[in-house]
């Protein structure tokens, strides 16, 4: 396939995340996932271009800010997975409408959390507004319906049933739990809901736009589904293990912004259940958590009790759930990549 300038200069600066290595090396897959992810590139910043150079740059915002792409990576190798040598231009679209999702709740989401960094920069809020963040986000979910629309009525209707699963997760962690109702469980659902999704998703939209039938679709809307809430739950342990965070987080936020995660919901469980230990770890991270000094001192006491261990095996489990659901398909270099991946998101620092 001849590509243009721009997109021969984007395919020079494709990284693809952990997990990864066999396809980067494989002399036939290799070239064409790389230009495959230079292609969704193009047409992420081909979709938010505006004419009006103030909504062009809050749009340019986040995709120019960069990020893993793994959501619009999984597009492409599940579209591989039939036996395409190639990347077709609507796989391509499948995977810049899923992109253009997510950059979407990112913009909403970063105004709930008053976050103030995203991938190491200013948030948009911060910059200009919570109303433009808002806006902006509204208009780059505007654009990936516009993509959807030209995928046909069975896109809209699974990036319209992706949505609204994204807002319910939302909301639900917004109220919280109902009284009668297992925070833990709660947790989980959340997580399926507002992070799952999409990669289950992504894994379905690669499937049929690059030629499977539903079984196949089936399996990899499954992996997206686990492989996503692994990766959310390993987040979880990560913020509260004070291990590195490359998005701009300072280690323990969650702690110091009450925000209910797996490590914590145990760690309840299990004070529930009358580990004096579990309790006492619990008095600081219920503290007073102002200072930087309580505040190490509450993540430092997290990370070192069992509660910390069992988070990382729960975050394995649903890795190996991923894994499993892929045992029928065929073996071969895109399945070992995606097997590989789900590895990679729960070993990403123990």
């Amino acid at each position: 396939m001849e590509l243009d300038a721009e997109t021969r200069a984007l395919a020079e600066l494709v990284k693809l995340p952990p997990g990864f290595a066999e396809i980067a090396d494989d002399p036939t897959l290799g070239p064409a996932v790389f230009t495959g992810m230079a292609r969704v590139e193009k047409m992420l910043r081909d979709a938010i271009a505006n004419s009006d150079p103030f909504v062009d740059q809050t749009s340019r915002h986040l995709v120019e800010a960069g990020g893993k792409r793994v959501r619009p990576l999984l597009v492409l190798l599940s579209s591989l997975l039939s036996g395409n040598e190639e990347i077709s231009d609507d796989v391509v679209k499948a995977a810049a409408m899923v992109e253009l999702t997510h950059l979407a709740t990112l913009y909403h989401d970063d105004v709930m959390d008053s976050a103030p960094l995203r991938r190491g920069a200013p948030t948009a809020h911060e910059v200009w507004g919570n109303s433009v963040a808002i806006l902006t986000g509204d208009l780059i979910f505007a654009r990936a319906s516009i993509l959807a629309a030209s995928l046909g009525p069975e896109a809209v209707d699974l990036q319209a049933r992706t949505f609204e699963r994204l807002c319910l997760g939302q909301l639900h962690e917004s109220v919280g739990p109902r009284p009668e109702e297992d925070a833990l469980t709660h947790h989980l659902s959340v997580i399926s809901d507002k992070t799952a999704s999409l990669l289950a998703a992504a894994g379905e939209f690669g499937s049929r736009f690059g030629g499977s039938g539903d079984a196949q679709m089936n399996l990899l809307s499954e992996y997206g589904e686990k492989v996503g809430v692994a990766f959310q739950l390993a987040d979880d342990v990560i913020d509260l293990t004070g291990a590195k965070v490359k998005s701009g987080k300072t280690p323990g936020t969650d702690l110091r912004e009450r925000v209910p995660t797996l490590p914590v919901l145990i760690l309840r469980r299990m004070s529930a259940e009358g580990d004096a230990t579990a309790t006492e770890v619990l008095t600081l991270v219920d503290g007073d958590l102002t200072s930087d000094e309580q505040l190490a001192a509450a993540v430092q006491a997290v990370a070192t009790h069992p509660a910390t261990n069992e988070a990382w095996a729960v975050a394995r489990q649903w890795a190996d759930e991923a894994r499993e659901a892929l045992s029928p398909l065929p073996n071969g270099p895109v399945k070992n990549a995606l097997l590989d991946f789900a590895d990679a998101v729960v070993s990403r620092d123990q």
